[in-house]
């Protein structure tokens, strides 16, 4: 199996793990080291148990849906359906995978909806 393989499947797997809360099992997939940020919220957690208990104790009963893959060599995108509870929003996804097939690095956009500036409605359709 090529690199690109390996990724595509290995972020696969973050999100079924994540989504049936196996915490044993999304430690096995995780570098020591991993590295996780939000940009929109400018945190970051560094560390494999930080970052599984950050996802442990986080609240409510939310799900994760992959929408779709895209992965090239040791880098993956995941645009994922979330929802928690009746909301639903959408996420984006970047992860690095080390030589050893582990996640290094996890990037999460969580983009919120917005009505878009006036002036353009001849040129889009909304949905």
């Amino acid at each position: 199996m090529d690199d690109t393989s390996r990724t595509r499947q290995t972020a696969s797997d973050y999100v079924d793990l994540m989504e049936k809360r196996d915490w044993a099992g999304l430690t096995g997939l995780l570098d020591e080291d991993v590295v996780y940020e939000m940009p929109q919220t400018r945190e970051r957690i560094r560390g494999r148990a930080a970052f599984v208990s950050f996802n442990a104790d986080y609240p409510g009963d939310w799900h994760l849906q992959v929408r779709r893959v895209v992965a090239d060599g040791r880098d993956a995108a995941l645009w994922l359906d979330v929802r928690v509870g009746a909301e639903q929003v959408d996420a984006c996804v970047w992860l690095e995978v080390s030589e050893q097939g582990l996640i290094s690095r996890i990037v999460d956009y969580w983009p919120e909806a917005y009505d878009p500036p006036a002036g353009r409605e001849h040129l889009v359709e909304r949905w």
